[in-house]
């Protein structure tokens, strides 16, 4: 069938699907139900059941509720993937509270602001030295009530929670004794949990941020029928869940992608997380091995750095099926190594935070085709629209802005409903701010960018915010900052600077360094140039599009 590039499309057939409403709480309540003593957490060892998870969830809800938390307001997780992420996030969608992912990689600065910006009343965090020192400082200098802290090594097996505290104990951080700080354990409580009624399509579930062009944090409204919605779609693209599923959990649970394919897809099947709390090529090799994973979501720099590892020849992928790249282009190079090296298929998706994690993929074992994004997910449309007038369908056969409907789409930013009108068309459609193709089998193609948004290893980076932190340095004069590719990361960070005196007493690599200490980990600067001018428009403003095409000859 010929299907017009302006065309509305969705699979025929069997890729319609039922999704009556559904609330997080009862989509884990159905699988304990199911199949309580099933493992849900592998954690480096350590197995945690359906049922302790589920327990875990409610004595976390009962905490909340006997310190005052109503339905509606925000619970902030501040945690890398640890058993205490799952039962945090169900448990607090138990209590009726709404949760706010928080990035691990944050800067006091940057988890201050966005406590500030969603309300967030208590923080979730571990008693790690990387994380614990960071939630202290915006406990005392912003609205929070207080901070919930997990103890790593408790959650280890005995024998390597003890080696932790005996040889690595300087990765620990020691929580101080104060009332506004609560131990995980004394935090939850037997008490019972008082019943809570939930509307999965109008209650909020999470609050998860993304951002624009401007750099600006927005959170994106999800509800629990987004998320329970984006869970089962993302099930249903998989031709095997009738079999073994274990899935490495490497991706950060705290990112949406991680969030809706790792966590929320792995309750809907009853399947095992083997849990990391970061990515290390080596700890992903062994792990992969270790517990026979199926599958693997993961950004391309994963796949780079596991290709790349000594290990990678010698480890035995034989249980391994697909691994799902988002977050960034996946290089045909890069897919056709990994697959070569490991004999399991590593196809591409595309989805957004407003999507609740997933709008397409490449089959699991079908017909996929290279270099695009796949085809809509069940339930899901896409279009394209005009790029400069989105009341307008795109012209025949020309590129256009891709948006998408579906039971997965927000309900908007928070507290943002300027931005949320931009966010979605007249009609209704969610505006991805990416050209695209489509083909006449559905086969998604993104072409281009409508936003100046890094990608940095599958992490967005803002422009903007870099640029205003080189501002800070009182003899930087102007600013500008772009993503050069980058064959590990996609792309990297470089920017372009002029002084207000040049007289050579600062150096490019000096205020590189300078900026970088005032920057989270995936924002960091990897080139810096000092100019004598910068590229501008005709009135004067800075022009980035110029500079680009400048340095990468984009036009």
């Amino acid at each position: 069938m010929a299907v017009n590039y302006a065309q509305n499309y969705s699979h025929p057939g069997p890729w319609d699907m039922d999704l009556p409403p559904l609330s997080m709480p009862d989509m884990l309540r159905a699988t304990v139900e199911r199949a309580p003593d099933a493992p849900l957490i592998d954690f480096m060892g350590r197995r945690y059941s359906y049922a302790e998870v589920y327990r875990d969830a409610q004595r976390f809800a009962a905490g909340l509720q006997a310190r005052g938390i109503a339905k509606g307001e925000r619970i902030g997780l501040f945690l890398p993937n640890v058993p205490i992420y799952p039962a945090a996030y169900y448990g607090a969608m138990m209590a009726g509270a709404v949760v706010v992912n928080f990035s691990p990689l944050y800067t006091v600065e940057e988890l201050s602001h966005q406590v500030a910006d969603s309300g967030t009343r208590l923080l979730v965090t571990v008693d790690l030295d990387a994380l614990l020192p960071t939630a202290l400082d915006v406990l005392d200098s912003s609205e929070l009530d207080g901070l919930v802290v997990g103890d790593f090594a408790g959650m280890l097996s005995r024998f390597k929670g003890f080696a932790l505290k005996l040889f690595k104990r300087d990765m620990l951080a020691s929580a101080p004794d104060r009332a506004d700080v609560t131990a995980w354990d004394a935090f939850c409580t037997d008490s019972p949990l008082d019943p809570v009624v939930i509307d999965p399509e109008n209650d909020l579930a999470l609050l998860q941020y993304t951002g624009g062009t401007t750099g600006t944090p927005k959170g994106a409204m999800l509800t629990h029928q987004n998320l329970s919605a984006n869970a089962r779609q993302v099930n249903a693209v998989d031709p095997r869940t009738d079999e073994r599923d274990m899935i490495l959990g490497v991706l950060p649970l705290f990112h949406v992608f991680a969030n809706a394919c790792v966590l929320n897809r792995t309750v809907v099947n009853g399947g095992c997380m083997a849990l990391l709390p970061r990515f290390d090529a080596k700890d992903a090799l062994a792990t992969i091995q270790r517990v026979k994973a199926t599958a693997m979501p993961g950004v391309p720099t994963m796949y780079q750095a596991l290709l790349d590892h000594k290990d990678f020849a010698a480890t035995d992928f034989s249980s391994l099926r697909a691994c799902i790249s988002g977050g960034a282009p996946l290089g045909p190079q890069l897919k056709e190594r990994f697959e070569k090296g490991s004999g399991a298929r590593l196809l591409e998706g595309y989805g957004l935070t407003e999507s609740s994690g997933v709008v397409s993929t490449n089959s699991y074992e079908g017909e996929e085709r290279v270099g695009t994004i796949g085809q809509p997910i069940p339930a899901t449309e896409v279009k394209l629209i005009d790029k400069e007038d989105s009341s307008r369908p795109a012209p025949d056969g020309e590129p256009g802005e891709l948006v998408v409907r579906g039971p997965q789409i927000m309900r908007g930013y928070w507290n943002r409903p300027d931005a949320a009108k931009d966010a979605f068309t007249e009609d209704g459609w969610l505006r991805t701010g990416d050209v695209a193709v489509i083909d006449a089998d559905g086969f998604i193609k993104i072409v281009d960018r409508c936003k100046d948004m890094i990608a940095v290893g599958g992490f967005k980076v803002f422009p903007s915010q870099v640029e205003n932190a080189l501002l800070e340095h009182e003899m930087v004069k102007e600013a500008l900052v772009i993503g050069a590719p980058d064959p590990y990361k996609g792309e990297r960070v470089e920017a372009y600077v002029t002084l207000q005196i040049d007289d050579g007493a600062l150096g490019a690599d000096e205020l590189r360094d300078w900026a970088n200490q005032r920057l989270g980990k995936h924002e960091r600067i990897a080139d810096l140039v000092i100019r004598d001018d910068l590229p501008k428009t005709m009135i004067g403003k800075l022009d980035r599009k110029a500079l680009k095409a400048e340095v990468l000859g984009e036009g």
